[in-house]
Order: structure tokens, then C-alpha cells, then sequence
């Protein structure tokens, strides 16, 4: 994982990544899975009660504003589920493991 924490997200273009490049990447993440299609990874966090969630939330909208890279979020009373795709190339970049 050193090497995926060590990156900062930049703008993509061109083509998303493979799947197999994409399940390599997937290896440096525990806890997350990738979509059938692989477009998306994705990983439901829970907690406690509502307090906790939303202090998830918030933490995380801090650390994708300053990559400039956002996820979708569904949010519940005591879970997040997180779905990262970067929608410029229509699928996976690095940009979705880094964050």
C-alpha cells in the first residue's frame, strides 16, 4: 500500500485501466471490491450510531476535495458506502486507488 499512500490524484484522460491492472491495484486496498463491469470500486463502512458517519463523511469530503477526486456516497444512520469511478474515461484510474 506504501506506494498508492506515496501518490497525490492528477487529471486523467484516454482509456480506463484493465481489469487486470485494476485487480492489482485492488490488492494494495483491503476491504474494497471492484464492480462485475470493473468501472468502480466500492466499500460500505460502518459505525456506530449517526455521529460517527457523518464525522466519516466529513473527514473523507476533506481528503477527496484536496485530491480534487470525489466519490459517490450513499450514507445511512450507521453506514457509508463508498463508490469511486473517475467518470472522464468512463471507468477505473488510479486515481480511485489512491483515494
Amino acid at each position: 500500500m506504501t506506494t498508492l499512500l506515496a501518490m497525490s490524484c492528477k487529471p486523467r484522460a484516454g482509456e480506463a485501466l484493465g481489469r487486470a491492472v485494476a485487480e492489482k491495484l485492488l490488492r494494495e486496498i483491503p476491504g474494497w471490491t471492484i464492480s462485475d463491469d470493473a468501472k468502480e470500486i466500492s466499500r460500505v463502512y460502518k459505525f456506530g450510531n449517526y455521529y460517527e458517519t457523518l464525522a466519516f463523511v466529513n473527514a473523507l469530503a476533506w481528503v477527496v476535495h484536496r485530491e480534487d477526486h470525489h466519490p459517490d456516497l450513499e450514507v445511512g444512520y450507521n453506514r457509508c458506502h463508498v463508490r469511486f469511478s473517475t467518470h472522464s474515461i468512463k471507468g477505473l484510474s488510479e486515481n480511485d486507488f489512491i483515494c
